[in-house]
Parts: structure tokens; sequence; C-alpha cells
């Protein structure tokens, strides 16, 4: 009997073509049309991608697509950098994007990154190449366009953190084909007159397009042979073009560079530069080390990578949710009529007899308040009449009412002895009805 081949599971086989997939053919450049796009109310997106004759499913997850400086929408020719994959829970052959651009400025981008490459392994980009920028400098060159936006924000910095300094202002064009031939001949000349002590060159913000001509070789060249110190202002600060990194120095904006010379900077620089020297050291110390564990590591990671586990089951979880909002529609359907029996049986359990019996009540409660309130304020009445009455019996002058008086001395003392007066002594009595004045003629003891 022959050996009997072994049955593999429908999970294992999906496991092992995802495997052979991510580490045969790992990451592709594509360019095609997105169709059936998706914008998942976790963040992911899902579209595929065709031309003429094929398409392809993908998926872009948040932690990624959140770097898209485009909107995607269905029919957009794009460039995109992608792993190759397979969603197992379906077999399905999908495509996981890494980044995504325009289709022409993703061909820019790639430019951009091979001129980049290439000039840094000539040592354009070294930091041992760049001269220190000071604080403060009293003639400074523009390198820029006289009318645009750049100028006015230098000028206006400048006005206002250091009046003092000189400003030598060598146009030149910022965007177009000759820009950059442009951009070339004023950094020559300002080398040549040697007439400032630096040198900004630099524009406004603006597509990839818009800044292309600072991406020129020539332009990098010309800033990097300088001999006057160059500060890079191009854009915005998310905009990083080949001529920051041939500069001295970059500035994210072009205020930010006439702030970068009109202030005191300079210990902040020398910290940066120590700092940048010691992240570097540690860098490579780190790079060094790793450097054995690095392919035994990857082949481990693409055998079991958390967060390719962490896609398939965030995009398990769209489908979930998915299913649980129809769900939620359909419940919403089932109970469409209950309200309406709700209102019903409320017609039936009207609160206006409820309120009409408490209505009743509260007036038999204020009937018989009333009825007690005068009840205890008559037997409070009576009482306090007794209590008026008893007072009156013991009260003097009651007593001085049935005939009797009060007899006080001259210091207004009652007289309770004769032992307390003397003869000539004047008294006084109070009657009922008055007092007297009498004097004491004669004092008989019994």
């Amino acid at each position: 009997m022959t050996n009997k081949q072994h049955i593999l599971q429908v999970s294992e086989l999906t496991r092992k073509v995802r495997f052979m997939l991510e580490s045969e053919i790992n990451v592709v450049w594509l360019s095609g049309e997105i169709s059936n796009f998706i914008a998942a109310g976790s963040g992911h997106w899902y579209l595929s991608l065709k031309d003429s004759q094929s398409q392809v499913k993908c998926a872009m997850f948040k932690g990624n697509n959140r770097y898209v400086r485009i909107k995607p929408k269905n029919g957009q020719q794009v460039l995109v950098k992608a792993k190759v994959s397979l969603y197992e829970p379906r077999g399905d052959f999908q495509l996981i994007i890494e980044q995504m651009e325009d289709a022409g400025e993703g061909l820019l981008r790639q430019q951009y990154e091979a001129l980049k490459a290439k000039l840094d392994g000539e040592g354009l980009f070294a930091a041992s190449n760049k001269q220190a920028i000071a604080s403060h400098y009293n003639k400074v060159g523009i390198v820029t366009s006289p009318t645009g936006a750049a100028i006015k924000d230098i000028i206006s910095v400048m006005a206002r953190r250091s009046p003092s300094t000189e400003l030598i202002i060598y146009p030149a064009l910022v965007q177009g084909e000759l820009a950059a031939a442009d951009i070339v001949a004023s950094i020559e000349v300002a080398n040549q007159r040697n007439e400032v002590d630096v040198l900004i060159v630099g524009r406004g913000g603006g597509s990839l397009e818009d800044l292309w001509c600072f991406n020129d070789e020539r332009v990098v060249r010309a800033i990097s042979n300088s001999e006057l110190p160059v500060i890079s202002a191009v854009g915005h600060e998310i905009d990083t073009t080949l001529s920051d990194f041939a500069a001295d120095i970059r500035a994210p904006t072009p205020s930010a560079a006439a702030e970068l010379i009109s202030g005191d900077q300079q210990e902040q620089l020398a910290k940066i530069t120590q700092l940048t020297q010691r992240c570097q050291q540690a860098i490579n110390q780190r790079l060094h080390l790793q450097s054995q564990r690095s392919a035994h590591l990857v082949q481990r990671l693409q055998q079991n990578d958390p967060q390719r586990q962490l896609q398939v089951a965030s995009q398990q979880a769209d489908e979930l949710q998915q299913r649980l909002t129809k769900a939620m529609n359909q419940l919403l359907v089932n109970k469409s009529q209950h309200p309406t029996l709700l209102a019903q049986r409320l017609e039936h359990q009207s609160p206006e007899r409820a309120i009409s019996q408490y209505q009743l009540q509260l007036s038999q409660l204020d009937k018989r308040f009333k009825q007690s309130f005068k009840q205890g304020l008559s037997q409070q009445q009576q009482r306090f009449a007794a209590l008026a009455e008893q007072l009156h019996l013991v009260s003097p002058l009651a007593t001085i009412a049935r005939g009797y008086s009060i007899t006080r001395s001259e210091t207004g003392d009652i007289v309770k002895s004769i032992e307390k007066v003397k003869i000539g002594e004047e008294i006084s009595v109070q009657l009922s009805d008055g007092k007297l004045k009498a004097k004491v003629s004669d004092k008989q003891a019994e």
C-alpha cells in the first residue's frame, strides 16, 4: 500500500499561499485606476486597482492612509507602494497599500528619492560640510521672488525683531521650468558679490510640482557649494525638498528663517548639535548590535507578523460591523409599529382621570385642615383666657382693688415692718386709684 498523501485544511493552504506571496514578491510599486472605493468607519480604506485587462483588491489601513495627501475617488489614477498578500478568511488575493500618491506626483516622488540617494551618497548632505549659523547677522541676502508671500513674511519678521539688519534681495523665479537656472544664478551672484553674511533661499508652500525647482540637482549643488552660509526656507513645515538637506540649516517656513537669525539661538543650536551627535552615535551602536539578528527576525516576522494579524482582525471587524448595521436596520423595521401600540395604551390610560381624583383628595384635605386649624385656634384662645384670669387673681393690682394698699419708704422700698420707718419720715401709699403722701407721726407695735 502507498502512503496516504497529507490532506491540507483550507486554513493551512491559505496560510502557506500567503507566506509564499509575502516572502517571494514582498513590496511592489503599482499604477492603476481606483474603483469600488470604500472608507470604512474604522478608518481603513478598501478599493480595487484596475487597468484595461485586470483588477486586484486592495486594503490601506488607517495607520498609513492618514499620511496620504490626496483624496482618493473612483476613476482616479494613482501610484501605490504595496505588499502582496492574501486575506486568509476568504482566500482573496489582495495588496496591502503602504503609500499612495497621484500618478503624476508619484513619479516625481520616485525621481526625488532616486536623486536624494545619489546626492547623499556623494556626501552633499553630510553634517561635516555644514557651516554654523549665528544668531544675528548685519546683512542678510534673500534668494526668492520679489513679489511672493515669502519675501513679505521675512521683511515683516526682520522689521519687528531686528530692524537694524540690512536685507538684500537677489530676485529669482521660484516656480516653472526656468526657475532652477534662475535660483542657481542668484546664489552665484550673491557669492561673487560677497556683500551679505548669510543667504535665505526659499519660497512659500505649494504642491510637489510647485516646489520641484528646489529638488533640481543644479540648485542642490549650488547650495552645497555656496561659500556663504545658506538657510533653506521652502514651503510649509510638512514640505521637505532636497535643498533642505543641502543647506546648512532648514527652516520650516520663510518666517521661521527670519526668526532664526534675528534672535539668540546660539545656545539652542549648540545643544541641538550635541544631542544630534549623541543620538547618531547611539543609533549607529544600536544598528551594529542588531545587524546580526535582523535576518532571523525578518523571517520570524513574516511567519508571525502581529501587524498582519491585527490587519486581518481589523478587516474582519469591518465585515462584522456591516453585518451588525444590517441587523440593526432589520430590527428597526420590525419594531416600527411599537410606538403606535404605546400611543394606543397611553390613550386608554390617560392621566386626566388620576389628576381629577388627586384634585378631589386635595380639596377634602384642605377643608379638613381649615376645620382642624379653627378648632385648635379656639382651644388655644380659651386656654389663654383662663390663664389670664388666673394671672389676674394673683396680681398685686387685684389685691389693691379689694381695699389693700402698698406702703413705700422715702427710698422706694416696700415697708413690711414699723422698724423700717422713722418718726417724721415721709412715706407713699399706693391705692387702687392713685397714691397718697404721708408723714409718720407715731409708731405702735402690736
